[in-house]
C-alpha cells in the first residue's frame, strides 16, 4: 500500500456512503491478513523499520530467530530489541547492504543480513524519499557448516598424510632399535650369571618401552588413518565404563573425583566399538589435562526420540567462545604439550557414525563436551515407485 493511501481515503471519506466503508474496511482486513499469511509462511525474518529503525513490521520468523513477541516491539528501536542489531553502519539512504553475522542466543546460528531501503515519492516535489527499510534475515548455519566441514575434511586429510609420514619415519629406527636388542640379549646370555642379572633388568626395561612406543604409533594410526566402520549393535553404557575402567587408575593418581549418571535400560546403537572407545579416550584425557591439580568429572548418558548421548564434563579452565571451532582444527592446542590431534580425531569418528558434536563452556570453570549419535531405530527413508506400487496391491489385495 502506497504511503498517503490512507491519508487520501480519509479525505474523501466524508463523500463516501456508509456502506460502502464498511466493504472498504473489510477489504483492507482481508488484504492486510492475507499478506500476513504470507510473510508468517516464510522461512526468511521480515523486519521493516522506518527511517530511525523504529521497529514497524516483523513476522513469526524473525521472532523466532531471536525469541521476540511481535506486538510488543513494535515502534521500539531495533538496537535496543536486539543489541548488537542496528543500521548505523548504513552510510547512505538508498544503500542496500548484505552481511553475515552470528547469534548465540536462543541458540548458535549464523544469519545473513540483507537491508533494502523502502522509498516513496508521495510527497508534494515528487522527490523520492526514504520511507523505512525492509530487512531480510535468512538462517545460513547449515551452509557455513557444510563449509567449514568440507575444509576440515581437507585438514584432516593432509594431516592424516603428515602423521603417516612421521609414523613412518620413528617406525624405521624403531625396528633397527628392536633387532639391536634383540641381538643384546643373545650376548647378555653368554655372561656370566652376576653381570647377566645385573644388565637384564635394564634391557628389558628398553624392550618393553620400545613395544610400548610401536603400540603407540600402531593405534594412531589406525586412529588417525579415515577407515571403514565395522558397526555392530552395542551399548552406549557398556562402551563408556569400559573406556573409564582402562583409565580408572590415571583418574585415581590424579586426584579425580568421578560422577556417573549413566541412564538405565538405554536401547542398543550401530557402533564401531573400538573407533569409539578411541574419541570417548581422547575427550576424557582432554579433560584431565585440563584439571590440573585435581577436580571433578561428570559422566552422564542420555536418550530422546532421535539421539543417544554422552556428555563429559570436568572443572578445567574451559576455552572461550571463540575457540569453539578452532578446538578441531589440526594441531591447534590449548595445552603446552598437545598435539592438536586428539579432538580431530573425536570429530572424525563422530562423523562418521552419523553423530554431532556438542560444547558448553564458562571460561575459567569448566568444559561440557557432549557426543550425540541417532538412534539406529530412527532412521527413515523414502520408498522406491515399486515399493509403493506393491504395497498398494497389497493393500487392495
Amino acid at each position: 500500500m502506497k504511503q498517503g493511501f490512507l491519508d487520501k481515503l480519509i479525505e474523501r471519506i466524508r463523500l463516501v456512503p456508509p456502506q460502502e466503508i464498511s466493504q472498504y474496511l473489510q477489504d483492507l482486513a482481508r488484504d492486510r491478513g492475507f499478506l500476513e499469511t504470507i510473510f508468517n509462511a516464510l522461512l526468511e525474518g521480515i523486519i521493516v523499520t522506518d527511517p530511525q529503525g523504529r521497529i514497524i513490521y516483523l513476522n513469526r520468523a524473525a521472532c523466532e530467530f531471536f525469541t521476540l513477541h511481535g506486538p510488543e516491539n513494535i515502534g521500539k528501536l531495533l538496537s535496543d530489541i536486539v543489541p548488537g542489531l542496528s543500521l548505523d553502519f548504513i552510510t547512505q539512504a538508498n544503500e542496500v547492504i548484505s552481511r553475515d553475522f552470528e547469534i548465540f542466543y536462543p541458540e548458535h546460528r549464523f544469519l545473513n543480513f540483507y537491508v533494502a531501503p523502502l522509498m516513496s515519492d508521495e510527497n508534494e516535489n515528487l522527490v523520492r524519499t526514504l520511507a523505512g527499510r525492509a530487512i531480510i534475515l535468512r538462517d545460513i548455519t547449515n551452509t557455513r557448516r557444510q563449509a567449514e566441514e568440507a575444509l576440515a575434511t581437507e585438514r584432516s586429510s593432509v594431516a592424516t598424510l603428515l602423521a603417516s609420514e612421521v609414523a613412518h619415519e620413528i617406525g624405521n629406527p624403531l625396528n633397527s632399535l628392536t633387532i639391536h636388542l634383540q641381538l643384546l640379549e643373545r650376548r647378555l646370555a653368554k655372561l656370566p650369571k652376576e653381570q647377566r642379572e645385573e644388565l637384564q633388568h635394564s634391557l628389558s626395561v628398553a624392550s618393553n618401552e620400545v613395544t610400548r612406543l610401536d603400540q603407540i604409533i600402531t593405534q594412531f594410526l589406525k586412529a588417525m588413518r579415515p577407515v571403514p566402520l565395522e558397526l555392530k549393535s552395542e551399548e552406549l553404557n557398556s562402551v563408556t565404563l569400559e573406556v573409564l575402567s582402562f583409565l580408572k587408575q590415571e583418574i585415581e593418581n590424579r586426584n579425580i573425583e568421578l560422577d556417573l549418571a549413566l541412564e538405565k535400560n538405554l536401547p542398543p546403537l550401530l557402533l564401531d566399538r573400538d573407533q569409539f572407545k578411541q574419541a570417548l579416550y581422547n575427550i576424557l584425557r582432554n579433560s584431565f589435562q585440563a584439571m590440573k591439580e585435581g577436580g571433578f568429572l561428570r559422566v552422564v548418558t542420555g536418550c530422546d526420540e532421535t539421539h543417544l548421548w554422552v556428555s563429559i564434563g570436568d572443572t578445567g579452565g574451559g576455552i572461550s567462545t571463540d575457540q569453539f571451532d578452532k578446538i578441531f582444527q589440526p594441531y591447534f592446542t590449548t595445552k603446552t604439550d598437545g598435539n592438536g590431534l586428539g579432538l580431530l580425531v573425536v570429530q572424525r569418528v563422530v562423523r562418521a557414525h552419523g553423530g554431532e558434536i556438542m560444547l558448553e563452556s564458562a571460561e575459567g570453570k569448566g568444559l561440557v563436551f557432549t557426543i550425540r549419535l541417532p538412534r539406529q531405530d530412527r532412521r527413515v527413508r523414502f520408498l522406491s515407485a515399486r515399493e509403493e506400487e506393491s504395497a498398494e496391491k497389497n493393500s487392495q489385495g
